[in-house]
């Protein structure tokens, strides 16, 4: 299939696109940057972390967008007694034949939000990291796979620090972007005071089905991608690894570890999503800068003089784009 066959593909099916985010802004004022990247993770199957102080929306959006394409939504408040059988189910004894049967937990659904993941101890992190990974609950001895589309949004307060546990890094990796939510500015405020103080309920129209989104996975994955693209975003994920062969010195000791090769992956994923969401067949350099910040800030491991010189991963991430020649 050439790109004009591409194109036209995306084009036929991406017309409810503007629907989507007509619906969810009845609900959500602002916020396009949230919203767009919520929408890039369920298009490119991949769970996002959003970070960001209460009060920002993150629940709402991601409730809203549950109803808008018509799945099974559960959220999750997770705490510091929180165990894997409270995600995942459980076994319950049978006393009439003397047998097992499964009990399953609100993970099995389609859309997971994760409400304040760091909170939950390193058990209850594995159970959802299996969920994750392998699409699949194991309840006793036996594996259940869960129904498609799965998708993780989990969300943390970067204020509190007391009662959290730190994810864990193979964990932080499984989620293709992380998200900085910031506050709306003082116009989007306004509104947001007109709509929800009087605590009206908006409602919504469902636009899509989970086969639909199925559907969109597939052409997601038909969109082109050029080797020079390739060839880019290779060389993004690599001078994270090693900056002296990219000329980029001054970064040298601030990484003790640069991104994944999963990063490389959801790279091209995410700007896959990015493409079909402008109803193009095709990924172009910008969809690469667009997005790439959202895939690498949570993959690099700084050292301790990083951290004693006050320097972030964004500050990291941000020399990489400006360094990396465009193609």
């Amino acid at each position: 299939m050439d790109i004009k066959e591409i194109n036209q593909k995306v084009i036929e099916h991406t017309d409810f696109i503007k629907t989507i985010f007509n619906e969810i802004g009845k609900v959500i004022v602002g916020q396009e940057y949230m919203v767009r990247r919520l929408l890039i993770g369920l298009f490119a199957d991949g769970h996002v972390l959003l970070e960001g102080v209460p009060g920002l929306a993150k629940t709402l959006a991601v409730s809203t967008l549950s109803e808008v394409i018509s799945v099974d939504f559960q959220r999750i408040q997770f705490t510091p007694d929180l165990l894997p059988a409270d995600l995942t189910g459980t076994l319950i004894y049978n006393q009439k034949d003397g047998t097992f049967t499964p009990k399953k937990g609100p993970i099995f659904s389609n859309l997971i939000l994760a409400d304040e993941i760091n909170r939950a101890p390193a058990k209850v992190q594995s159970a959802l990291l299996e969920a994750m990974q392998e699409r699949q609950v194991t309840i006793g001895d036996k594996s259940y796979k869960l129904d498609e589309p799965f998708l993780v949004l989990a969300t943390q307060n970067p204020i509190e620090q007391e009662g959290t546990y730190p994810l864990p890094e193979a964990q932080v990796d499984r989620f293709m972007l992380k998200l900085n939510i910031d506050y709306p500015n003082i116009t989007e405020e306004k509104e947001i005071i007109n709509r929800m103080a009087d605590q009206h309920e908006i409602p919504v129209d469902k636009v899509i089905k989970p086969k639909d989104v199925i559907k969109l996975r597939k052409i997601v994955n038909e969109i082109y991608v050029d080797e020079k693209i390739k060839e880019y975003v290779l060389n993004l994920v690599f001078a994270t690894r090693n900056p002296d062969k990219y000329d980029i010195k001054e970064i040298i000791n601030y990484i003790e570890y640069g991104a994944s090769p999963r990063a490389s992956i959801y790279l091209v994923r995410a700007a896959k999503a990015n493409a079909l969401l402008d109803q193009r067949g095709y990924v172009s350099p910008e969809d690469i800068k667009e997005i790439g910040k959202d895939v690498l800030r949570h993959r690099i491991i700084l050292t301790y003089e990083a951290e004693a010189e006050n320097i972030t991963t964004e500050d990291i991430v941000n020399k990489v784009f400006n360094e990396i020649e465009i193609p």
